[in-house]
């Protein structure tokens, strides 16, 4: 196992956190005047004027039935770009140390890191998607201290192989950061019951995909205690709102559904694949774990500036690596996927 005070930066070692009022005292009842909050309420009507559960327990309780781990394996971000940032700033030396990444991915990873003042080492991914395993250990040297995966990968899709995965978490002597916000639409589990076996592993969901609920901007982190408390030692008091932490369980309490739209976004997915790869200037469409889909385009610069004037926006990601010609289309309903077709038939007629 990993010695995880070992990888910590002093500073945060010796830190003492921020102990706030409701720290202090944690229950629902009583006159509060220890926060200096408004006692007269708020505006618009509703009660917030009170602060929020400094560290989401009901949210977690929750959490905890639906993934089958303990509340002390959980923490819960504004967004998973907080746990992101987290990792860095209490596991990097500014101006020392560095994170691995695997481009094509996704760029949260290397703005944390370069606002961080961490280095970046850059392994590509395969020219197929898939990770470099040889590469990324031979690139591995004293100054790495996280490696960032994510998978199923942003933006071409596709889960990444997990003998890979496996080999990086026994081989490698510092933390694994597993990005699944798009593992609801894939056919494999999440890597959560693998923590027990790796307590260098940490796992990023979110409530933005599968769940709907991207206005809220909450994620989660998912792994051993250790490192959830330092995540919790170093996190800003009230990270997460009330209202978002209301909205996250009733959705919680509403599983089944998520699922169901989970379900009907894998056949539209199916069939917005077909009707890509059927247009003639599609060469290839790539396949998807995700609610999205990367396709190689003829012309891809100019396919997305004329989607852009219909007021349909994709994403152009001919700009990263092994990318080249290539849109990512979010998988949309069945109304808007049929808008996208009939706009992209449009645009190959005139050609």
């Amino acid at each position: 196992m990993i010695d995880i005070q070992a990888l910590l930066r002093d500073n945060i070692k010796n830190l003492k956190p921020y102990s706030s009022a409701r720290d202090e005292y944690t229950g629902n009842v009583g006159i509060f005047l220890d926060a200096n909050e408004n006692s007269y309420g708020s505006i618009p009507e509703g009660k917030l004027n009170r602060y929020p559960d400094p560290h989401q327990r009901k949210v977690k309780e929750k959490l905890s039935e639906i993934k089958n781990i303990s509340t002390k394996n959980i923490f819960i971000g504004n967004g998973s770009d907080e746990a992101i940032d987290l990792v860095i700033r209490a596991f990097c030396e500014p101006g020392k140390d560095k994170i691995m990444i695997m481009p094509p991915t996704y760029g949260m990873y290397k703005v944390a890191a370069e606002i961080n003042n961490t280095g970046i080492v850059e392994v590509p991914l395969t020219e197929n998607f898939d990770i470099d395993t040889e590469s990324v250990l031979a690139a591995i040297d004293e100054k790495v201290k996280i490696i960032f995966i994510c998978s199923p990968n942003n933006p071409t899709g596709n889960l990444l192989n997990e003998n890979s995965i496996a080999k990086i978490l026994n081989s490698f002597n510092g933390l694994v950061v597993l990005d699944e916000a798009y593992i609801d639409f894939a056919k494999k589990k999440s890597w959560i019951s693998a923590l027990d076996n790796f307590n260098n592993l940490i796992i990023l969901q979110t409530f933005s995909k599968a769940w709907g609920l991207a206005n809220t901007r909450v994620g989660m982190a998912f792994a051993c205690e250790k490192i959830i408390d330092v995540f919790n030692k170093i996190k800003y008091p009230y990270n997460v709102n009330g209202v978002s932490q209301s909205l996250i369980l009733k959705a919680l309490e509403n599983e089944p559904d998520k699922n169901k739209i989970v379900n009907v976004l894998i056949s539209e997915r199916n069939k917005l694949a077909d009707a890509l790869i059927s247009l003639d200037f599609i060469d290839y469409v790539f396949p998807s774990d995700a609610n999205f889909l990367l396709a190689i385009v003829k012309n891809a610069t100019d396919v997305y500036d004329y989607l852009l004037k219909q007021k349909i926006i994709v994403r152009n990601r001919s700009n990263m690596i092994h990318c080249n010609e290539c849109l990512r289309f979010t998988v949309g309903t069945d109304e808007e996927n049929k808008k996208l077709i009939e706009a992209l038939k449009k645009y190959g007629a005139e050609q």
